[in-house]
């Protein structure tokens, strides 16, 4: 169990926490939410030990250990993968390495025997003979192939890292599990490992996530940070979600009834104050009027942008013909013989863990890169925006928000414009803001901004819900699904996927693809995609044995 004691952190003048009284129990997985700058991460840090509170303190069981995921993607690059996945168990992997001293050593003592068997008797008991491959399990579940496993850490990629800190967090069974955006970089195929391994794990963990559907899943409990007090819900997000709107709406009725009875009061003694017969009655009326108090109704930190994509023009039948594309980089094939037609009603996600394979199809689309072989042709009714997955270069530049902004816009009144950022809340001054010096979420708005500028009917979006926060996920989901146009996307938002997609491409390693019409939790079922999936890889393996 771990707990909290009037926890107060205060940043200058301001209090971020005050007074922070919680018990997280054993058996319970709680997701910690808030909106931006509430505090979420900053929380887990002083759970965790990294940053100490301005008062109060945090209370572990003794003996409990307590493991938290690395944010620093470079701190273990000179260290192999699977020793950094041990190193979660920071006392056993100790004791490996001192056990490879003893034993490395020529002149072998009695006193390093005696100690070579404590150390023993103690790696047995942490487990550390099924360490290594409790560790190579972890990382196989996460998509981490076991001939990486004895890498280095500096020879992966950023995403492959992301994985590997996971499973050192993850590892050796902790008592309580901090985890601040676990699915970030992760593709969905390995957000459903982990779902599954969170939900089967019997111990206490605490996450934080912009992912609605992960938190569904795996929640018991929802920890919501609100003006610098957290207030513990029974359930999963959406549980917490409509019992916090219920709680509200009961708070106003209860207002509500005592404003009538407030008003029935007052006009009785204005009335009557007056009236010698009726003074008595009017004097106990100012004493009920006196102790009658209204429920203070916050209202919540939270801001929701509003996000509507509008077409300037219908879609006509002929939208998108593609034939025979191809696409090798670096030796490596991507794209092979891809051929889809798209069609009016279409919104298509594409999934699966070949994330620069959709990045690449995506960018032939629109224009960016050639492909070597195959055509695709656009219909004449279509426009076009898209949302890139790196927008760096977008913001590469001195331009204010509202000039960026400007060049994008065929109407260029400065209210007119201004009225979209609004929309993405940026208010007032925001709009002065220069890109260069924008946050990732900012940016994120900007590009969103940007697209319903277009009046586009096609929109490509490749992950746009990297950077946001939940309100702003929640209204691209709601924009998504109201969209009247043609969407092609990735994301790895499983709700976004489920509720906005009716049909599923999945790019396959060796660059195949698998188009089916459906929605996603459908596709995730159909025994007859896995054997297919199954059947193209064996296909693409026997190609590259050849």
């Amino acid at each position: 169990m771990i707990s909290t004691s009037n926890i107060t952190l205060r940043v200058g003048k301001k209090a971020l926490f005050e007074d922070v009284n919680i018990k997280f129990t054993e058996g319970n997985c709680y997701g910690l939410i808030g909106a931006n700058g509430a505090g979420k991460s900053t929380f887990l840090k002083i759970l965790s030990g990294q940053l100490e509170p301005t008062s109060g303190e945090v209370i572990l069981t003794p003996g409990e250990r307590l493991s938290f995921l690395q944010q620093d993607h470079f701190k273990y690059d000179q260290y192999p993968v699977l020793d950094t996945v041990i190193m979660g168990n920071a006392r056993l992997y100790e004791i490996m390495k001192e056990k490879e001293v003893i034993y490395a050593k020529e002149d072998f003592t009695d006193e390093d025997g005696i100690k070579a068997s404590e150390l023993e008797a103690e790696f047995a008991t942490l487990n550390g003979w099924e360490a290594e491959s409790d560790a190579a399990s972890l990382l196989n579940g996460l998509g981490i192939e076991t001939e990486l496993h004895y890498n280095m850490m500096s020879e992966l990629t950023g995403a492959q890292k992301v994985k590997v800190l996971l499973a050192q967090a993850l590892f050796g069974n902790p008592d309580i599990l901090l985890l601040d955006e676990p699915t970030n970089h992760l593709d969905l195929d390995a957000i459903a490992w982990l779902e599954e391994f969170l939900i089967n794990f019997d111990n206490t963990v605490i996450v934080v996530s912009h992912d609605r559907y992960f938190l569904n899943k795996v929640c018991t409990q929802i920890a919501d940070i609100d003006y610098g007090k957290i207030q513990l819900y029974a359930g999963n997000y959406d549980f917490w979600y409509e019992s916090s709107q219920l709680l509200i709406r009961q708070m106003k009725e209860a207002n509500k009834k005592k404003e009538e009875k407030i008003k029935e009061l007052q006009d009785f003694i204005s009335r009557f104050s007056a009236n010698a017969s009726k003074s008595r009655q009017a004097t106990s009326r100012k004493r009920a009027l006196e102790k009658i108090q209204l429920d203070e109704i916050r209202p919540s930190s939270r801001k929701y942008p509003y996000i509507d994509f509008k077409p300037n023009r219908e879609i006509g039948n002929e939208v998108l013909m593609v034939e025979g594309l191809s696409k090798t980089i670096n030796g490596e094939k991507i794209l092979d013989n891809l051929s889809f037609t798209l069609n009016r009603d279409d919104k298509v996600a594409f999934v699966g863990g070949n994330e620069f394979a959709k990045t690449v199809l995506f960018q032939i689309l629109i224009g960016e890169m050639e492909p070597d072989e195959g055509t695709y042709k656009w219909g004449i009714t279509t426009t076009q925006a898209y949302f890139p997955k790196d927008s760096g270069k977008e913001f590469d530049n001195d331009d204010t928000i509202v000039e960026w902004l400007t060049q994008y816009s065929e109407e260029k009144d400065v209210t007119y414009v201004r009225g979209f950022l609004g929309r993405m809340l940026f208010a007032g001054d925001d709009g002065v803001k220069k890109v260069k010096v924008l946050s990732g979420g900012e940016k994120v708005r900007c590009l969103l901004s940007k697209m319903m500028i277009s009046g586009a009917n096609v929109l490509i979006l490749d992950e746009p819900t990297d950077h946001l926060d939940m309100e702003s996920i929640t209204a691209l989901n709601n924009g998504m699904k109201k969209f009247p146009g043609v969407l092609l996307f990735s994301s790895r938002d499983h709700q976004i996927v489920e509720t906005t997609a009716n049909r599923i491409m999945e790019i396959l390693p060796g660059g195949k693809m698998i188009d089916k019409i459906t929605t996603y939790d459908e596709y995730l079922a159909s025994d007859a995609t896995a054997a297919k999936r199954q059947a193209i890889l064996d296909l693409n393996t026997e190609e590259q044995d050849d």
